[in-house]
């Protein structure tokens, strides 16, 4: 048996074989530089927003010594356990101690520049700690938004004088605000805080999850195990693909027209926010879905009736654990969207200026969007760095909302 020739490499074909591989190398290349753009522009917001909210995560303080032992303020502990507390030590007149003690230690000028609520902090450190009554302490308390801008270079040449007198004996500094994480929204950049906000989008989160993912896979497992295709399905499979694209205000409108109408004393809280999300996260986890299931082999349902499951076993014990990953996938894009929502939730009154946090589902709240929106938009220099601080929890929040989906989804996926 005679041996195959091979075939003669002509000029041609010569110049055919180069054109297809440097038609590769461009593709190549260009994927790369997709790449490096897209970690480029990632880069480049990380930078800026980190650069930004590390100021946020600060605030100006004033050195303030308070000898309580002698200002006769009495903070017995089982007193200092009751809910009045805090009452308890104004009347008491620890506000007038406090100015006092800042006079002493700052001079006229400077004790002027106390935040009006720096008392509130010493008697919250009261009620956390009875013994501090019985001592003298120094307590670094927030100053003025006029000082904290002059302290940084900005405000009047007046306050800025005053800063550098103060700076000068070490009596003002710029630290770490650990209660920008446990406070909520105020009217002073000093004294704002980001966790009402931040309860706010938990509850509103949980309603969302409870509602939409239940429906949007139980709508998924119908449409695509159990409805006859006939034009009736058909319609509903259309309806469900173009709210998935609507614009995420016409949901606004809807919970404002329905929702807002049967529940009126509801508006701006976690409930109704919850099942505005939820009608717009739904339709992306019922194609998500869809498609999760369809990608089950056939030979899976086929194995499973040949041995005796039911249709529902066959479902709900093969077929749903199968596509549960990838369901969970499409839950991931839903909720990420539906975190970072603004338009739908303006539309039911949730951009209300919240004080204190949500006690729970009906309280009224406002959620870390809303609350970055409201911020951006005041002229303050403090309220600048604040937003770019509640930027940079929101995106913390998200990763570790993300994360713990991943993570559910690599624990449920199973390989055939």
């Amino acid at each position: 048996m005679s041996e195959r020739t091979p075939p003669t490499r002509t000029p041609a074909f010569e110049a055919r074989l180069r054109k297809r591989y440097a038609s590769e190398r461009r593709f190549k290349l260009l994927g790369l530089g997709a790449i490096l753009f897209s970690v480029g522009v990632l880069a480049i917001l990380l930078v800026n927003m980190a650069s930004n909210g590390i100021g946020g995560f600060q605030r100006t303080e004033l050195a303030v010594p308070i000898d309580l032992a002698q200002s006769g303020i009495a903070a017995d502990p089982l007193a200092m356990a009751q809910p009045g507390a805090i009452q308890s030590l104004e009347a008491q007149g620890l506000p007038e101690v406090v100015a006092m003690s800042a006079e002493q230690a700052l001079g006229p000028k400077g004790a002027e520049e106390l935040n009006a609520s720096a008392w509130r902090e010493v008697a919250e450190a009261l009620v956390d700690d009875p013994s501090l009554a019985t001592r003298s302490e120094t307590f670094w308390l927030p100053a003025t938004r006029g000082l904290a801008a002059a302290h940084v270079g900005g405000g009047s040449p007046e306050l800025q004088s005053v800063a550098q007198e103060l700076a000068a004996s070490g009596k003002i500094e710029r630290n770490f605000d650990g209660g920008f994480l446990t406070r909520s929204d105020a009217t002073d950049p000093q004294a704002v805080g980001i966790w009402g906000a931040l309860k706010g989008s938990m509850l509103t989160m949980i309603v969302t999850l409870l509602l939409a993912f239940p429906i949007g896979v139980m709508t998924a497992l119908y449409l695509e195990e159990y409805a006859p295709r006939n034009r009736w399905t058909d319609a509903i499979e259309l309806s469900i693909n173009n709210l998935a694209a609507v614009p995420s205000i016409i949901f606004g409108l809807l919970g404002l027209a329905v929702f807002l109408f049967l529940f009126p004393s509801l508006r701006s809280a976690p409930i109704i926010g919850g099942m505005t999300l939820a009608l717009m996260t739904m339709p992306v986890i019922v194609i998500s879905g869809r498609n999760a299931i369809k990608a089950v082999p056939p030979s899976i349902r086929d194995g499973a009736l040949a041995i005796g499951a039911s249709p529902i076993q066959v479902v709900f014990h093969h077929v749903l654990p199968l596509a549960l990953p990838g369901i969970l996938t499409g839950t991931i894009i839903g909720m990420a969207r539906a975190l970072g929502e603004t338009a739908p939730l303006l539309m039911i009154g949730m951009r209300a200026f919240v004080a204190t946090p949500p006690d729970g589902f009906t309280s009224p709240a406002t959620v870390l969007p809303m609350q970055i929106f409201l911020w951006s938009d005041e002229i303050d220099r403090g309220f600048v760095e604040r937003t770019s601080a509640a930027i940079i929890v929101l995106l913390l929040f998200l990763l570790a909302m993300n994360g713990l989906a991943i993570y559910l989804r690599n624990k449920f996926e199973k390989t055939w």
